[in-house]
């Protein structure tokens, strides 16, 4: 991407702030590209005081604002601090000092098999906003996430140049540079030459969602970096589920019986019989079972075709699902797959929920907040089709709180960063 003259200017527009009246009563946070609200919830629930999220679509705007009565405690007693815009119009710079922890996730379309794939060339790679971002704040922290599809080999070298720009957010890209000479110049710095405290020590790693209790097979890469100059080391949260606890309740009866249901054989085992033979023959997990789509939408009524469900926001059932070559949908007793930003065409089957008979329906907006933690009292605002964009690009919620409640962990008893006068 070439820096822009225009670009350039929006290093100092300004926007209007108002901080949280306790703001110094908790770890802070700023989030870019808050989209329909899961890193935003869970980075709440990990117990950080939002002083900014940001986002320019309306209608996740509206998802935002009609959940801030419904989470006081987590999201403020005015709401959630929301501007809705464009990042680049913000001067991160007010918040210098003041910020713990920098959350981002960044627009996957340029990236994802579903989108463009353009990449960096892509309009939506915002990628440079979340650098200026860090630039200016410092935070003391970040947390950024985005798809699997970047560590693909068209990909990758923009993903290692993502890296070191994050690593050295002030050595800013230069106008009409391009971000492969950008990226040479990256790696010929040498850190123990620059201020710590404009330095971060960044890890990157794909996360499986199911591996960490999501009933959903998600892949996404998550990128934690901490400022130099706080010395913090960091070590991915520890698996706490798994696929072989799954095949292991399922053949031994436990899982059936805990539906009540009678025993039968495990959902997935035809392309696995030696994994199957093995789980048989040996000791039983030591980790929890990955969590089923079944798991997900217990207790939620069968959805209505253009009916909305009483007291259940967002569970209306939408006929004329198929299935295709390709897309065979989720079966029940096996975690869904990825949860995608549409809702027919490609992602079409992966919308789908497959019944243990083989009929099958589409998953309604509510059974597919739930595959992403949301809980049953957060509402989505718009059409079917904005509302599974929202979720499609979600960071699940759970997972958004256990990253960051790790984050917080290492943080506190660091020494907070000196606050700025008003």
């Amino acid at each position: 991407m070439i820096l822009t003259a225009e670009m350039m200017a929006a290093e100092t527009r300004p926007v209007t702030i108002r901080w949280p009246a306790d703001q110094d009563s908790a770890l802070t946070s700023v989030e870019c590209f808050s989209g329909g609200g899961g890193l935003a919830l869970g980075v709440a629930q990990a117990g950080y005081r939002h002083l900014l999220l940001v986002e320019s679509n309306p209608a996740a705007c509206r998802t935002l604002r009609a959940n801030h009565a419904v989470y006081p405690h987590e999201t403020g007693t005015d709401g959630w601090p929301l501007h809705e815009g464009d990042a680049e119009h913000i001067d991160w710079s007010a918040y210098l000092g003041r910020v713990d922890l920098l959350a981002a996730g960044a627009p996957c379309q340029p990236f994802s098999w579903g989108g463009s794939r353009r990449g960096h060339d892509d309009e939506r790679n915002l990628f440079p906003e979340v650098f200026r971002a860090l630039r200016q704040m410092r935070p003391r922290a970040f947390v950024v996430e985005n798809v699997e599809a970047l560590t693909r080999t068209a990909f990758a070298p923009y993903l290692q140049y993502v890296l070191a720009q994050l690593r050295t957010p002030t050595l800013r890209l230069k106008r009409d540079e391009d971000w492969r000479e950008h990226k040479g110049r990256l790696d010929r710095v040498r850190i123990a030459r620059r201020d710590p405290a404009e330095v971060y020590v960044v890890w990157c790693a794909v996360i499986n969602a199911a591996d960490y209790g999501l009933p959903q097979i998600r892949h996404r890469i998550f990128i934690v970096g901490f400022r130099l100059d706080l010395d913090i080391a960091w070590d991915w949260p520890k698996l706490s589920h798994s696929r072989d606890a799954l095949l292991w309740a399922q053949l031994n009866g436990e899982y059936w019986r805990e539906h009540e249901l009678p025993p039968r054989p495990p959902a997935t085992p035809k392309r696995w019989p030696r994994l199957v033979k093995r789980i048989e023959q040996g000791e039983p997990p030591t980790m929890r079972r990955w969590r089923t789509l079944r798991d997900a939408i217990l207790g939620l009524p069968e959805p209505a075709d253009g009916k909305e469900c009483p007291d259940i926001h967002n569970h209306v059932g939408i006929p004329g699902a198929r299935l295709y070559v390709g897309h065979t949908g989720s079966q029940l007793d096996w975690p869904a797959k990825t949860i995608k930003a549409g809702v027919h065409g490609s992602p079409g089957g992966e919308h789908i929920l497959v019944h243990s008979d083989g009929s099958y329906r589409y998953l309604t907006v509510r059974e597919c907040a739930r595959l992403q933690g949301f809980p049953d009292s957060y509402r989505f605002e718009g059409a079917r089709t904005v509302m599974m964009r929202q979720l499609g690009n979600a960071v699940p919620v759970p997972l958004a709180r256990l990253m960051t409640a790790e984050i917080a962990d290492r943080l506190r008893g660091q020494a907070r960063p000196g606050h700025r006068d008003a």
